[in-house]
């Protein structure tokens, strides 16, 4: 019985594709074939482009305000302090280029970790590793490191505060 079902269903689904590939004017050579045919040609002889579709030059204003936000996050990123590329690949894709939680104005995923100390920032870690702190992206990230690389990377981040002042 189930064979019989099935392949009254394959049946059924090959009709309506043959249908389909019937009744479908691209395959007839009619107004939409004309059209896929002279997508992107550029000779400009689609009479179906409007003005409203055609691409619009940016104004001086608009051009003067993309180049002022490119120069304010190259600033932003420039005046972070120095973090390790362990911290880079593993932390702050989520918590920031500076542990506050926010880059270039925006809330990350992860919380504020600026600001806590060596003690509760390994805490975590380990908590988060074993599993006693449940959360599968930190889980992930910090099953492969041993306690000895928990403690450097909660060494790190809690030198965060004094890093930013020195910088200023």
């Amino acid at each position: 019985m189930k064979n019989i079902i099935v392949g009254a269903l394959t049946l059924f689904i090959i009709g309506l594709m043959v249908f389909t590939a019937m009744d479908d004017p691209v395959y007839h050579g009619g107004e939409h074939s004309k059209v896929i045919k002279d997508f992107g040609t550029g000779d400009g002889k689609n009479q179906n482009m409007t003005a409203s579709t055609a691409p619009q030059e940016k104004s001086d204003r608009e051009k003067e305000n993309e180049e002022l936000n490119a120069l304010r996050d190259k600033a932003g990123n420039a005046g972070a302090f120095k973090v390790s590329n362990e911290y880079k690949s593993k932390c702050s894709s989520c918590h920031g280029t500076n542990g506050s939680g926010f880059q270039n104005g925006k809330a990350m995923m992860g919380p504020k970790i600026f600001g806590q100390s060596e003690e509760q920032l390994y805490k975590s870690l380990a908590d988060f590793k074993a599993g006693r702190r449940e959360n599968m992206i930190m889980k992930g990230l910090l099953i492969k490191l041993n306690d000895e690389d928990l403690r450097r990377l909660a060494k790190e981040i809690g030198e965060f505060p004094q890093r930013a002042k020195e910088r200023e």
